[in-house]
């Protein structure tokens, strides 16, 4: 990848930012150099440490001449009219998961990118890693037949992760459907490479002081017959970081759980503000410990891809092969920085006109299945998203 940087800008320096800020930092061709966020300390520390220009408003950022294209980290209620704003101002424009609140929203950003001839893509997301794109290539060779089924566990803390009021409810693009099965769904329509037909799902939570979703479980259904169950629990007791030897999904190895749980350890007071110190600019955001280089590939819990001739395993340091002659593995390449992929992918789609995985079009196929688990557990029935002739 040779050519000139993309000068990005960026609308919020929250955690998502944080998180973000090694593959940006590392990345040849991307230059930092200008971002928005309501907290003037976070204004403070970006303008000190890019030498870039921090805004107080999002329509400056957006009016910004120099600027490429836009990294929308901003809380998910501001997705949807940020990005329209960005696009209408001729700016690419990366906004992270999930796209939007619900299918309309989707659909006003994609036309607005449209109408402007601008490239709007959605991550970082777990659909993006590298074991799921090696996957994806063993199976497009057509030596292992169809996929038929896929099966997918993951169990986390994310419920006792220190959170704004929002992030819990689901209404307001919180919970773990908008937040968590984004990136299971992008997995297994990655693996599948066919529409969703219909789904059938549950949604539960048993801590009630956590908001209304912690937890799920979905069969999908797909036009071309396989099929994928979904099971994510956010309520901190059992990790499924232990099937992967305990490198969380980030890459890092951790240790096993000895000790309270995550619920145990959150503050009954000040969450809000621990979250939000967290952030660039905040007393806890620890940026030195988030430049880290993992040692292994970013991963989203335990994932079985079953085909005619053999059943894949995907990890964060290879791809398992069990077929009928035995069991093979297929290395992984050397672990990159966190959410590297996607900002590959936005100089690969903005400056030299690839076309995205998870560009808009896409992307709102993703919230339309979030919505149709949320609905099938709400009306306790199949919710076909295909027409049937």
């Amino acid at each position: 990848m040779s050519g000139r940087a993309i000068r990005l800008g960026i609308s919020g320096l929250g955690r998502g930012f944080v998180l973000s800020l090694p593959a940006m930092r590392a990345h040849p061709h991307i230059e930092l150099v200008a971002a928005f966020d309501p907290r003037p300390e976070a204004r403070s520390a970006f303008a000190r440490d890019f030498g870039g220009r921090a805004y107080a408003d999002f329509a400056a950022l957006c009016a910004d001449r120099e600027i490429d294209a836009i990294y929308i980290a901003s809380p998910h209620q501001f997705h949807c009219e940020q990005s329209i704003r960005a696009v209408q101002a001729g700016k690419h424009v990366l906004v992270e998961k999930p796209m939007a609140l619900d299918s309309a929203e989707c659909r006003r950003m994609a036309a607005a990118a449209s109408e402007a001839q601008v490239a709007l893509l959605v991550g970082p997301s777990h659909g993006y890693d590298s074991q799921i794109e090696l996957t994806r290539r063993l199976i497009d060779t057509g030596a292992y037949g169809q996929v038929r089924m896929l099966t997918m566990l993951t169990y986390t803390d994310f419920l006792y992760r220190p959170r704004r009021a929002e992030e819990l409810d689901p209404d307001q693009g919180g919970g773990v459907v908008f937040s968590q099965a984004s990136h299971q769904i992008d997995i297994v329509r990655r693996l599948i490479g066919s529409e969703i037909e219909s789904v059938f799902a549950r949604t539960l939570s048993w801590d009630p002081g956590r908001g209304g979703e912690g937890a799920y479980s979905a069969m999908l259904n797909f036009a071309c017959g396989a099929c994928a169950t979904l099971v994510y629990n956010g309520h901190g007791l059992f990790d499924t970081d232990e099937f992967a030897g305990w490198i969380s999904e980030t890459g890092f190895q951790k240790a096993p759980r000895a000790g309270p749980s995550a619920r145990s350890r959150l503050p009954e007071d000040g969450e809000a503000q621990l979250k939000a110190g967290r952030g660039f600019g905040g007393a806890l955001a620890d940026v030195d410990a988030a430049v880290q280089h993992p040692p292994h590939h970013e991963h989203f819990g335990l994932l079985i891809v079953s085909c005619d001739g053999a059943d894949f395993r995907p990890t964060p340091v290879e791809v398992i092969e069990l077929g009928h002659a035995g069991v093979r593995a297929h290395p992984l390449p050397s672990s990159a920085l966190p959410r590297q992929s996607v900002f590959d992918a936005l100089v690969s789609t903005a400056r030299d006109g690839v076309a995205p995985v998870h560009g808009a079009e896409w992307s709102a196929g993703t919230i339309a299945a979030c919505e149709a688990i949320r609905r099938s557990a709400a009306e306790r029935r199949v919710i076909n998203l295909l027409p049937h002739t």
